[in-house]
């Protein structure tokens, strides 16, 4: 079997970024001074991760690039999502109902990568 086991953010200020994570979503995040690019590592709830410098500029139009989008499930999609804009976040797509499963919806951090948000919800119509 094969899962997921680590994740990894690109951002052109990783700092910034790992505050918006740990500010929206509780993550934690400390530099991790023995390597030779600014680097933080992540644990979220469980699942460890990294936030590190981005190596290339963002495509023009400030849209994410090509990745994979990991999306959170969350208790409450419009609590979840005003805080994520309050941070500067923005709205990439807006919620939309996956009927009798979920509430769903796609954001873009600071520093232009996308994620989604999951409110499972078996009256969502």
């Amino acid at each position: 079997m094969s899962q997921l086991v680590y994740f990894e953010i690109q951002a052109d200020d990783p700092e910034a970024t790992a505050t918006f994570y740990a500010e929206v979503f509780g993550w934690t995040a400390e530099r991790d001074p023995a390597l030779p690019i600014p680097y933080w590592r992540i644990e979220a709830h469980g699942m460890r991760g990294g936030i590190l410098q981005r190596p290339a500029p963002v495509p023009a139009g400030s849209h994410g690039t090509n990745a994979y989008v990991c999306s959170f499930e969350v208790a409450d999609f419009d609590v979840t999502a005003e805080a994520i804009q309050a941070r500067g976040g923005r709205v990439a797509m807006d919620k939309f109902a996956i009927p009798g499963v979920c509430w769903q919806g796609y954001f873009l951090d600071p520093a232009v990568n996308t994620f989604g948000l999951v409110q499972p919800d078996p009256e969502a119509a």
